[in-house]
Parts: structure tokens; C-alpha cells; sequence
């Protein structure tokens, strides 16, 4: 029950929350994996399925707050980095979605798939908030 009230003063502070498929474990996530996973370097869970991540909008505070918490860069520099792995030809950002609705509708529709959402955003059936780990 503590821990449950720790891992929620935690997502206020960070002001989002990340939320993947009910059906996936609800252990934390070390901040390093779920970094991988948004910056396309790892693109399989530990049990072997896709690892999708979706992003809001770029004007979006909570991308804001979240690329700068758990990815260390800004939303222009990830960008720009993305930007340089679709030239070269290596690969392409995750899709983006224009609200929380929307993040919990792709997250629903795929076990494999990982977003963020506004820390005080009420999770629908379907959809588990995990903590980030350090």
C-alpha cells in the first residue's frame, strides 16, 4: 500500500505516467529500457514480444516533461535525432497521437505497446500504469 502511494508521488512529481497493455507485467521499468524503447535502439520486451511506443504531439507539456525526465534530451533535440536515424535510413519515430485517449486506445489495441499519459489522466479498462525506475 506504501508503495502504491510512493509510485503515485512519483508520477506528480514527473507530471506523466507511463502506461502499457493490462495484460503486461506491472513490475517498475528501469528509466534506461524505457529510453531504448522510445529512441528505437530496443525493440523486443524481455519476453520477446514488439515493443511499440507511441508518443503524444511535440507541443504536448507532458512529451515535454516526459523526454526530458526519462529520455534526458528535449522534445526538439529527439527530434532531431530522429530526424537523422529516418535519413540514414535506419528507422522511424514512434507514431504519435493527439491526446491521452488516443494513447490508451493504441496502447489497448497492442500488448507490446508503451505511452504516456498526464499524471492525474484516469486509466481506462485495458491499460496498467507502470513506475520508472532510476
Amino acid at each position: 500500500r506504501d508503495g502504491a502511494a510512493a509510485a503515485a508521488r512519483a508520477r506528480e512529481r514527473a507530471g506523466f505516467q507511463l502506461v502499457v497493455h493490462a495484460a503486461r507485467a506491472a513490475g517498475p521499468l528501469p528509466r534506461a529500457i524505457v529510453a531504448r524503447i522510445f529512441l528505437g535502439k530496443l525493440t523486443r520486451w524481455p519476453d520477446g514480444q514488439p515493443a511499440l511506443p507511441v508518443d503524444l504531439p511535440p507541443t504536448s507539456s507532458v512529451r515535454a516533461r516526459f523526454s526530458e525526465e526519462v529520455l534526458g534530451r528535449s522534445v526538439a533535440t529527439v527530434r532531431a535525432y530522429w530526424q537523422q536515424r529516418i535519413f540514414s535510413g535506419q528507422d522511424v519515430p514512434p507514431p504519435e497521437q493527439p491526446s491521452a485517449e488516443q494513447v490508451f486506445e493504441h496502447v489497448r489495441a497492442q500488448p507490446g505497446a508503451v505511452g504516456y499519459v498526464a499524471a492525474d489522466a484516469r486509466l481506462p479498462h485495458g491499460v496498467r500504469a507502470v513506475e520508472v525506475a532510476p
